[in-house]
């Protein structure tokens, strides 16, 4: 079924065209990719889909009544809400429902009229309906799954998180609002790898229909059946995830050059004719002829892949062959250990991505690496000839009172005008655009003066956090490019599989208050992080009844060997199952019982006896029936913790 259809669209601000004869259809169930360079219209197209935005010319129908799902771009939540309460709003009309239904139980304590009962059988039969009971479910595993623990979720304010925390707040309120649509623009800026992770798999499994703007390539790939790439002016649409798309997008070039040549050596050759006959024996040939070329339909040179800059990076002089020694490092902030006893060398031109969960203190190992902060215990020193270039996540380093022009002068102060003109010319800052200030600039711009003034240095050591944060592909495509061909070292945290699948040469994970080095390619250290995250969500009581049928023995002295502590626990656990079990039970048979009553004919035989007894049994009913919901809940709750201890 089609949700949403977009044909021959065309929008223009002014003189300005954005697209042109833009198509594309999606419908129920769909997983679409939108992708393309800073400025191609993205956001564009999206105000269309949501109906902020009509067409210049063509035409968009949408399915009545459809609901979408778009990540909030103002995060103001009220300061002294809820963190849970912030994402369950999000139900909105459920979540006024659920107030509704409790507000009604308290009047029938006292109210017993038959409007009252069948205005809360009306809005139970709904609330059951909408999925009511499964709300906080549903709020739990999202929050779980960004990072947050529910419980915290439920006592904590709003006002008390970071921006990361309330991006990651507004990203879970957005993906448990019932829609139709679901639009994620660029959901998996500031994620850790392993929420990043947790997100797909969530969209893999969900049914829901998607539109998902992101530069992470792996990403795209897991998620993504179609693309929908916009260069070029217009937009082309593909059948696949990623890879197909590459695929098929070089062969539509190559259909289209060989095309677009043939057309040209015809053109060629009939010009020749033309000039060679016009005033010989063959003038009338030659004018049929030049009548017949004027009206050919010329195509248009085929689209590009020329990159929307040119990246070349420069190590200068040669660092010594020991970039960086650490030697019992010790991080602390905030009475946390975030590292200790950490000993290690980075190797002179290795590519070392730098990873762990947020938190876990990446930002505050590279202030130590820059200097700007001292160990708290050990050392920390750079190698000799070692000069850093650092990239900053948040483009701090970008003085915004500048003009993109005076930001180079200021490193290149003996550089001609026209020499200025054409290094900014690279990143797509030529003629006027040069002079326009920082401050001003989109992310995605702000992120192409960085890189210009990247290019710059000579340093031997290039420290980068999230580099590819608000770069389309292609410019991520060029960086890559240009760090591979970089001949010095680098030291690179971020979120994109792709990236660090692309380049990175060894490993150095943060986990546990450890700097694990990893002397291989991020792809062999990804298999040995799946295989461990596969070991642990293997059950304990599985792989105990394992090791029993193959080496009782071995199960026998594992099990003596554990403590009493953990085996009190485990007793605990299976206890509290136990125990919640038996209240569900209690429970769907109370549901069961007050049901069957209110279903007996002779309850309404019309006597205000009658009346009064399936008014009382209505109340009742309301109230078991929640006592069910919260005791399922609560067993669902035991039941993963006994799992996740290993003792079921």
């Amino acid at each position: 079924m089609t949700l949403i259809s977009i044909g021959n669209a065309t929008v223009q601000f002014g003189a300005t065209e954005i697209f042109r004869d833009v198509s594309v259809t999606i419908a129920d169930r769909d997983r679409w990719a939108l992708i393309g360079r800073n400025g191609a219209g993205k956001t564009t197209l999206i105000r269309l889909l949501t109906g902020e935005l009509q067409p210049t010319t063509g035409a968009i129908a949408r399915r009545p009544g459809m609901k979408i799902a778009l990540l909030e771009q103002h995060r103001s939540f009220k300061p002294d809400a809820l963190v849970w309460d912030v994402v369950a709003d999000a139900f909105g009309e459920l979540r006024s429902l659920e107030a509704s239904l409790a507000e009604m139980v308290q009047r029938m304590e006292s109210d017993h009229s038959e409007a009252l009962l069948a205005q809360y059988g009306h809005a139970l039969e709904r609330f059951e309906h909408e999925g009511g009971y499964e709300m906080p479910s549903r709020v739990d595993t999202v929050l779980g799954g960004l990072g947050f623990d529910p419980e915290w979720a439920r006592t904590t304010p709003a006002g008390v998180l970071s921006g990361g925390e309330r991006g990651r707040v507004a990203l879970a309120r957005q993906i448990v609002q019932p829609a139709d649509l679901l639009v994620l623009d660029e959901p998996t800026n500031h994620l850790d790898l392993d929420t990043t992770r947790w997100l797909e798999q969530y969209l893999r499994e969900s049914d829901r229909t998607l539109l998902v703007v992101s530069h992470d390539r792996a990403f795209l790939e897991t998620v993504s059946d179609h693309v929908l790439h916009m260069e070029g002016g217009t937009a082309f649409s593909y059948v696949g995830g990623y890879t197909a798309f590459i695929r098929q997008r070089e062969e539509r070039r190559l259909t289209q050059q060989r095309q677009f040549d043939k057309q040209q050596q015809k053109i060629a050759s009939e010009q020749d004719y033309i000039a060679r006959n016009l005033a010989g024996q063959n003038t009338a040939q030659a004018k049929g002829r030049r009548k017949l070329l004027a009206r050919m339909a010329r195509l248009s040179a085929p689209i590009g892949g020329e990159s929307v800059m040119a990246l070349r990076l420069t190590a200068g002089d040669r660092s010594g062959d020991r970039v960086l020694e650490t030697e019992k490092l010790a991080l602390r902030v905030d009475g946390r250990t975030l590292l200790e006893d950490v000993t290690l060398v980075m190797p002179r031109t290795e590519i070392i991505a730098l990873v762990g969960p947020n938190g876990a203190g990446k930002s505050t190992f590279i202030k130590t690496v820059l200097g700007e902060r001292a160990p708290d215990g050990g050392t920390c020193k750079l190698g000799l000839s070692t000069t850093v270039a650092y990239y900053r996540q948040d483009l701090g380093h970008l003085a915004l009172d500048s003009t993109v022009h005076d930001a180079v002068t200021a490193l290149r102060p003996f550089w001609e005008r026209r020499e200025v003109h054409g290094h900014l010319g690279r990143f797509g800052y030529g003629g006027d655009e040069s002079q326009r200030v920082i401050g001003s600039l989109s992310g995605g711009e702000r992120a192409r003066v960085a890189l210009a003034l990247l290019t710059l240095s000579t340093a031997n050591l290039l420290v980068l956090d999230e580099p590819t944060n608000h770069l389309d592909v292609e410019s991520i495509e060029a960086l890559e490019d240009a760090i591979d061909a970089y001949e010095g070292t680098v030291l690179l945290v971020s979120h994109d599989r792709a990236v660090l699948r692309g380049l990175a040469t060894r490993v150095w994970e943060l986990r546990d208050g450890e700097l694990i080095d990893f002397a291989g390619p991020f792809t062999e250290w990804e298999e040995l992080a799946a295989q461990r995250r596969a070991d642990a969500a293997d059950s304990a009581r599985q792989s105990r009844q394992q090791q029993a049928a193959i080496a009782p023995p071995s199960a026998h002295a594992s099990r003596k060997a554990q403590s009493k502590e953990d085996r009190r626990v485990q007793r605990d656990a299976v206890r509290a199952v136990e125990v919640a079990e038996q209240a569900v039970v209690k429970a769907e048979a109370d549901v069961g019982r007050l049901a069957h009553a209110l279903e007996d004919p002779a309850l309404y035989d019309g006597s205000p006896e009658s009346t009064s007894k399936a008014q009382r049994l209505g109340v009742e009913l309301a109230k078991a029936r929640a006592v069910l919901a919260k005791a399922e809940a609560e067993w669902t709750t035991a039941s993963e913790v006994a799992e996740a201890l290993g003792a079921l």
